[in-house]
């Protein structure tokens, strides 16, 4: 059964490569392709936050984020090896996206405000002040040691899946599909091209962020 569609897809393995782009290119001083970089993580950001609202099933955040109290019982039961029937983020699978979303949102916001007391700044900077900016920028530093301290225990959490539920998470973000139960009802799927919409909108916005701010 197809569990996830493409854009999720896309946009989860390519904010991974962006990820990568920023942290090199700003350890060896590109700062110019670490701004590309930026923007184009807010463009995917922008994307998903429209999608968790009007995308297929599996993508929206009405369908995969429960009470806190539903995580924490899923997480206490997590030892129990039972078969792997989940259609889309479970309880706390839900949570850690929503919270590595947030954690994105904050790297890129402080970005755009931030200066390496150089020739690059973001291009909000000039708007908040060098005192803010400088504060801001000291910021972005901290929320990227975070958000790669989240990653980490992300990929620790699906590594756990598959060592003690015997439960596989990569394959069906690679594939999309996923074997289920015949009865299982599947997830409505909202056609690509209304998601390739989302994207050209998003990076316009950011396009005209960065060139008119």
């Amino acid at each position: 059964m197809r569990i996830w569609d493409l854009p999720i897809r896309l946009f989860h393995w390519i904010i991974v490569l962006l990820i990568a782009l920023s942290y090199l290119s700003v350890r060896n001083d590109f700062m110019r392709v670490h701004l590309v970089s930026g923007y184009a993580v807010l463009a995917l950001l922008l994307f998903r936050v429209i999608w968790g609202f009007i995308g297929s099933d599996t993508a929206r955040f009405g369908q995969f984020l429960r009470s806190p109290l539903a995580a924490f019982r899923h997480l206490r039961h997590f030892t129990q090896r039972t078969p792997d029937i989940q259609v889309g983020h479970n309880e706390a699978g839900g949570w850690m996206v929503l919270v590595l979303l947030a954690m994105l949102a904050i790297q890129v916001g402080t970005g755009l405000c931030a200066n390496d007391d150089g020739n690059t700044e973001g291009p909000l900077a000039k708007y908040v002040g060098k005192a803010n900016s400088d504060w801001l920028s000291g910021l972005h530093a901290l929320s990227f040691t975070l958000l790669l301290i989240l990653i980490g225990l992300h990929i620790l959490a699906v590594i756990a899946y598959a060592a003690v539920r015997r439960h596989d998470l990569i394959r069906p973000m690679i594939t999309g599909k996923k074997r289920l139960p015949a009865a299982t009802p599947a997830p409505r799927m909202v056609p690509t091209p209304l998601a390739l919409m989302v994207v050209i909108a998003a990076g316009l916005a950011v396009w005209l962020l960065a060139t008119r701010a």
